[in-house]
C-alpha cells in the first residue's frame, strides 16, 4: 500500500500586509514560522524552505528559520526546498543540518541542487562560465557549467 504525503515549500517572499503596504523581511520570517505551525496542525507532512540571495526573498538562512519552526512543532519534517550545493561550504552545510536534525528530534531533510539562478554566485567568490546547447526538437539538453573560485 502506498501512502501519499503532502509538503509545502516556500521561498519566504516579502509580500504585502492587509493594508496593501510591503511587510518587512523580519515580519515575513515570523509569518512563515506561523504558517509552518499551522501546516503541522492541519496534517501537512513536511515544510521546506528554498535558498535565494535576492531582496524579494528572505530564505537565505533557511536552516535558522527551520530551527525556529522545530521549537514550535513536534511532528512535521523540516527541510530545504533546495540548498544550492555549488555555493556552499560542505562542512558548514553538514553542521547546520546536523544541528537542525538534533533540535528537531530527527525531522530534518536536505534537498540539494546546483541552482538555476546564478546571479548570487559572485557573492560567494565564484565566476560562472556556462555553455548551454539545447535541442528544441527533443527533451534533451546538454549543459557544460563550471564555477571557479577566485
Amino acid at each position: 500500500m502506498s501512502v501519499i504525503e503532502f509538503g509545502l515549500d516556500t521561498f519566504l517572499p516579502v509580500t504585502v500586509g492587509e493594508d496593501g503596504h510591503a511587510i518587512g523581511g523580519d515580519q515575513a520570517i515570523r509569518n512563515v514560522v506561523e504558517e509552518a505551525v499551522l501546516a503541522e496542525a492541519v496534517g501537512i507532512d513536511s515544510f521546506n524552505i528554498g535558498e535565494h540571495y535576492r531582496t524579494e526573498f528572505m530564505d537565505s538562512a533557511g536552516h535558522v528559520v527551520l530551527a525556529a519552526i522545530a521549537g514550535r512543532t513536534g511532528r512535521i519534517r523540516l527541510g530545504s526546498a533546495v540548498t544550492v550545493l555549488s555555493t556552499q561550504d560542505p562542512v558548514r552545510l553538514y553542521t547546520n543540518f546536523a544541528t537542525l536534525d538534533a533540535v528537531s528530534n530527527g525531522r530534518a531533510q536536505l534537498i540539494v541542487g546546483r541552482g538555476s539562478h546564478t546571479e548570487s554566485f559572485p557573492l560567494f567568490g565564484f565566476e560562472l562560465a556556462t555553455t548551454r546547447t539545447c535541442s528544441r526538437r527533443s527533451s534533451t539538453c546538454s549543459c557544460a557549467c563550471s564555477a571557479t573560485s577566485r
